[in-house]
């Protein structure tokens, strides 16, 4: 059972989770500009992994909200070290996920965006060779460009930054190529640099009833990507405000969903 905290407090059907979760959020509608929206699990303690994993902090409930959040995006944004770490081989959505962006004027499969800076992946991996439609791969001119030449054969590379990210000119290319609504899952470095730059417009935080200790990280670290601090990065701490906009729960598992102040 899944129940709806707040707003208006109910106990949800599944069909109404999907209502709940895939409908246009009013806040995305108002915005006069690319909606950027990011989606994390944390233990209760701030863990973002366990043993090194994400999703070892889930459940079936967790990857049912997960995978509906994903289902409504025109492009999945992803640093490289999750695709490293959690695997991104093969279709992303199920048949059924497929054919209700079909029924509501979505391509089927919703573009894979990679960021990497260093451009350490490996052209071999599930994500491009199994790939229903040809991934984005988001870099920096100081890339090496034998790496960038073997992941050519397999993605479109582009620049997004020189010598470190520069978000602003990141959410400029996806939206050039009609990517409006922009869903990101990780990692922590990338909420960092998005962070720093006030581009979080939604953030939805699963929040895991395990107390995990250790020296797992949080869910959003830095403001610098390959290794290069970006300017609010270099300049400390930046904190910015948040309104929690819904609150599901299930289990002891809870869902919640924050979006920028200014909507």
């Amino acid at each position: 059972m899944i129940e709806r905290i707040f707003p208006d407090p109910a106990v949800l059907s599944g069909a109404a989770l999907e209502h709940e979760v895939l409908a246009a959020p009013p806040e995305n509608r108002r915005s006069t500009r690319p909606w950027v929206s990011f989606n994390f699990i944390a233990s209760i303690d701030g863990a973002a992994s366990l043993d090194g994993l994400s999703g070892q902090l889930g459940n079936a409930w967790d990857q049912r909200v997960f995978s509906l959040l994903r289902q409504t995006s025109d492009v999945i944004l992803v640093g490289a070290q999750t695709i490293r770490a959690e695997g991104y081989g093969g279709e992303l959505l199920s048949h059924a996920a497929q054919q209700w962006r079909s029924d509501n004027w979505l391509s089927p499969h919703p573009p894979l965006a990679i960021v990497s800076g260093s451009l350490n992946l490996d052209p071999g991996l599930e994500v491009f060779t199994q790939a229903p439609v040809r991934p984005l791969v988001l870099t920096l001119a100081s890339a090496p460009q034998e790496r960038r030449e073997s992941l050519s054969e397999v993605s479109d590379v582009v620049n997004v930054g020189e010598a470190s990210l520069d978000v602003a000119r990141l959410i400029a290319e996806l939206s050039g190529r009609g990517y409006q609504n922009i869903h990101s899952e990780g990692g922590p470095t990338l909420l960092g640099s998005f962070a720093a730059e006030g581009r979080v417009d939604e953030l939805n935080l699963t929040v895991s009833p395990l107390l995990v200790g250790g020296a797992a990280g949080r869910i959003a670290m830095g403001g610098h990507h390959g290794g290069a601090a970006s300017a609010a990065g270099a300049a400390g701490e930046l904190a910015r405000s948040m309104n929690l906009a819904r609150i599901l729960k299930a289990d002891s598992m809870l869902f919640l969903r924050y979006v920028r102040p200014d909507m």
